[in-house]
């Protein structure tokens, strides 16, 4: 595998996006010359790049509310293996160009594709793209470490060690340790398990003494209509994510996923192909079909040989009695005003300790915000009349009761400053929860450090962690009159 092209590009939420670093390998350049004959298309300059490839990721014109490249009904996002239309007298399109987004940086690349520009072969086939994606992973890791957001000056002095490192993992385009192309040889004996070679490319190879981190993450989605004759839907997807790192041969593990005695199956389970052996009846309970008492429910253990890179092990789906909060929504028109009231409660069995919590209550497709005499019972209200909207910030913790109120009323004048949206009147009015907890999961699946055995010598550092955070959390307005009172909930 070889790349034509590398780029490093920071960005704040899509704006102030420039190019940090980039690097073109003339020779790698040559090749892809002669392969694509009459069709071949030279990687244009930096400035082109940076703003096809912000558009295709979503990052650009955020402050607009369509952009036919971005959200036409025809357009595919093909992230993280993309086509970039290129625009000027050589039209055409660069293809694949790989990216990965996280935190403030987007790092891309052009690998050349061993194979004619026409017919385009299916992506699985390319080699190049696993591998691309599995450097970009190698260089994310050396310039963020093991956070989303290293400090300036820590970003800056990896980004100047960049083309000293290139020059080493990945001379004239080239990365070192990968595998050979063409078929495998065939061994002349068993080779034994877990030797996997740690690539030249893996700056961030790890030394000291080895550590295991596995990390359960639940996502909870929910649509409230505070209506009897609607019901209200949520739902939770869980994964657990894993990371070995360790120097030398990698050890066998296996991990155990519990269930408190009263817990739901869990269901639709996806089960990464490294796990070595597995009951078939975990695999049974699905959230399609009716949920019995004779469906497994832990505990779930996944024997594995890790891969170098840090993997999700599985993830699945709970069904649970009721959602982490409950809420209500009231919003009534009065001439130039609106009255506002909502409710929200912490259930019992959620934990009373946030990371952090906000109700975003958007006003969208009315004039600009004016007045705003709003109380509210606990926590911090923030108002954003450029954007027509309120910010309820709830903190860490919910008071005794559980229990917390928002009542008043809201002025417009002038011309809307914010996004036009005609899903936030009337019926279609929401809130939209913002939440995280940390050390606590909605269906009561856990992992712990005496839940992990690692077969190996070294005795490694065990770290576990679970949460559980918001998605798609919507509560909307109880009152009005719409054109179309069916929300379809994905």
């Amino acid at each position: 595998m070889t790349l034509r092209a590398l780029w490093i590009i920071s960005h704040e939420k899509g704006e102030n996006a420039a190019v940090r670093f980039s690097r073109r390998f003339s020779t790698v350049e040559h090749r892809a010359k002669r392969l694509a004959g009459p069709c071949y298309l030279a990687v244009p300059e930096d400035n082109v790049i940076l703003q096809h490839l912000l558009t295709e990721l979503g990052l650009a014109d955020s402050d607009k509310p369509y952009v036919a490249l971005r959200d036409d009904c025809l357009y595919r996002p093909g992230a993280p293996a993309m086509e970039l239309h290129v625009d000027g007298p050589e039209k055409g399109a660069l293809w694949p160009v790989l990216a990965i987004l996280h935190g403030p940086l987007v790092l891309a690349c052009l690998p050349l594709a061993d194979a004619p520009p026409e017919p385009r072969p299916p992506l699985v086939s390319l080699l190049s793209v696993s591998q691309g994606l599995t450097l970009l992973a190698g260089l994310q890791t050396f310039l963020l470490g093991s956070g989303s957001k290293p400090d300036g000056e820590g970003l800056a002095s990896r980004l100047a060690m960049l083309p000293s490192v290139l020059l080493q993992i990945c001379p004239l385009g080239t990365p070192l340790d990968v595998p050979p192309l063409g078929p495998p040889a065939t061994p002349a004996g068993p080779a034994p398990g877990g030797t996997q070679k740690q690539p030249a490319w893996k700056t961030g190879v790890h030394r000291g003494r080895p550590v295991v981190n596995v990390a359960l993450l639940e996502t909870v989605r929910s649509m409230q209509y505070g209506n009897r004759s609607r019901q209200d839907l949520w739902d939770v997807y869980g994964t657990v994510t894993c990371k070995c790192e360790v120097e030398g041969v990698l050890p066998n593990v296996t991990v155990t996923l519990s269930l408190p005695p009263n817990g739901s199956p869990l269901q639709d389970l996806l089960i990464h192909p490294c796990v070595s052996s597995l009951d078939s009846s975990i695999l049974t309970a699905s959230s399609v079909d009716n949920c019995d008492s004779s469906a497994f429910s832990g505990p779930y253990k996944f024997p594995f040989s890790p891969p170098l890179e840090p993997f999700r092990l599985c993830s699945y789906t709970s069904q649970v009695p009721v959602p982490p909060i409950l809420g209500s929504y009231q919003l009534k028109e009065e001439e130039n005003q609106l009255r506002v009231t909502a409710n929200l409660k912490l259930h019992e069995s959620v934990k009373n300790n946030f990371e952090y919590c906000e109700a975003h209550l958007p006003f969208f497709n009315r004039d600009q915000m004016g007045v705003v005499e709003v109380k509210v019972s606990s926590g911090q209200l923030d108002v954003s009349k450029e954007k027509n909207l309120l910010v309820w910030a709830l903190g860490q913790k919910f008071p005794k009761s559980r229990e917390v109120t928002l009542e008043g009323k809201i002025s417009f004048s002038g011309p809307a400053a914010g996004p036009a949206d005609p899903l936030c009147t009337e019926l279609t009015a929401y809130i939209k929860m913002y939440f995280k907890v940390p050390d606590t999961t909605l269906s009561g699946c856990s992992v712990d450090q005496h839940s992990v055995q690692v077969y190996s010598s070294a005795k490694p550092r065990i770290v576990t962690s679970r949460e559980l955070q918001s998605n798609d959390y919507f509560i909307w307005n109880s009152t009005g009159s719409a054109p179309v009172s069916v929300v379809v909930f994905f």
